[in-house]
C-alpha cells in the first residue's frame, strides 16, 4: 500500500515538475501547455504507453491533465472496438461523460451561489 502512495506522488509530481519547468523556462502561455499535456496523454495512450504508467502509479497519472487525455483515447479505442468507425467520434465523450456532467453541474452550483463583482486592486 505504500508504494502505491510512493508511485502516485512520484509519477504525479514529476509530472507538475514538467509543467512547471515548462512555465518557468520557455514562453509557451499555461494554455498551450495544458492543451500540450492533453494531447500528450492521447498519444502516449494511442501508443499504448500510459496505461502501464496507470498502473503503477494510479490517481498519480489519472488525475493530471495527461490522465483526461489517456481517458480520451482509451474511450475512443474501446468505441471504435464496439461501434467502429462511429466509435471516434463518440468514444472520448462517453468515456469522460461523468467527469464533464460534474463540471457543468458545480459550475451550475458556484454562479448560482456567488455574484460575480469587479476585482479590487
Amino acid at each position: 500500500m505504500f508504494m502505491d502512495y510512493f508511485w502516485a506522488f512520484v509519477i504525479g509530481g514529476t509530472l507538475c515538475l514538467i509543467g512547471q519547468l515548462l512555465i518557468d523556462l520557455t514562453k509557451l502561455s499555461p494554455a498551450r501547455i495544458l492543451v500540450a499535456y492533453v494531447v500528450a496523454g492521447v498519444i502516449l495512450g494511442g501508443m499504448g504507453l500510459y496505461a502501464p504508467l496507470v498502473e503503477l502509479a494510479g490517481a498519480g497519472a489519472t488525475v493530471p491533465l495527461t490522465g483526461f487525455g489517456y481517458l480520451l483515447s482509451d474511450g475512443v479505442q474501446k468505441a471504435v472496438g464496439e461501434k467502429g468507425l462511429l466509435g471516434v467520434f463518440t468514444g472520448g465523450f462517453t468515456a469522460a461523460a461523468a467527469g464533464i456532467a460534474a463540471v457543468v453541474v458545480f459550475a451550475l452550483v458556484v454562479t448560482t451561489l456567488f455574484k460575480r463583482g469587479d476585482k479590487m486592486s
